[in-house]
């Protein structure tokens, strides 16, 4: 794990609510991006629950240089700006590690008889 983060004082300072947050590495750059229900146990099981880890995840956790959040109102806005984040940044790990996630959308044609 990156020595110069202290993720436990990041970690003390976050609230539990809905939001999403940022992993930064040493250069700068978003390397993942993720939403939570509450920010605080969610961040903190990347690095309370090391043991129950892949290896992609664990090499992430060890590039983590800084964490950024934003609180949300509700997790349905933490899941749209989590998406919007995704797709501006395209951060490294999102990609790696293929999140099960897809964000779902309704198309509605314009014909006589209207189809989703």
């Amino acid at each position: 794990m990156n020595e110069t983060f202290n993720y436990k004082e990041q970690i003390a300072r976050l609230p539990e609510q809905p939001g999403v947050y940022r992993y930064y590495n040493q250069e700068g750059d978003i390397i993942y991006v993720g939403k939570a229900k509450h920010l605080k146990n969610r961040v903190s099981s990347y690095f309370n629950k090391s043991n129950q880890h892949d290896r992609k995840t664990l090499r992430m956790v060890s590039q983590i240089a800084r964490l950024e959040f934003t609180i949300v109102n509700t997790e349905f806005d933490a899941l749209l700006l989590e998406n919007n984040l995704i797709k501006q940044h395209q951060p490294k790990y999102n990609i790696l590690l293929r999140d099960d996630k897809t964000y779902p959308y309704i198309c509605i044609t314009n014909e006589p008889f209207t189809k989703l």
